[in-house]
């Protein structure tokens, strides 16, 4: 049962990869906000938050850089410099995810 549940994890996590590869920031934004209110079935969470905020921001969709913003200020540095973290690999992988393709 666990092969099970790892196998549809990853390919729930593929797929969102692919999404995200082409989306033009708004379903990142929208994660931002569901972790940032805590809503959408997400926990509050602003580390994730931020992190989904700054991909969305890099991908061109203005409105995740406000929202990044506000949500930074309420987090020590140490959390921004983990979400940033966060970013970097989550681009990271889904370029060697592109290449691969």
């Amino acid at each position: 049962m666990a092969n099970s549940s790892k196998s549809a994890q990853f390919l729930m996590e593929s797929r969102f990869a692919d999404q995200v590869a082409t989306d033009d920031g708004a379903t990142m934004y929208d994660l931002g906000v569901a972790y940032s209110t805590g809503s959408g079935g997400k926990r509050l969470n602003l580390v994730e938050a931020h992190k989904w905020f700054n991909l969305a921001a890099v991908a061109g969709f203005l409105p995740a850089q406000i929202a990044r913003a506000e949500v930074a200020g309420d987090m020590t540095a140490r959390e921004i410099a983990e979400a940033q973290r966060q970013a970097r690999a989550f681009l990271h992988g889904n370029m060697t995810h592109m290449r691969a393709a």
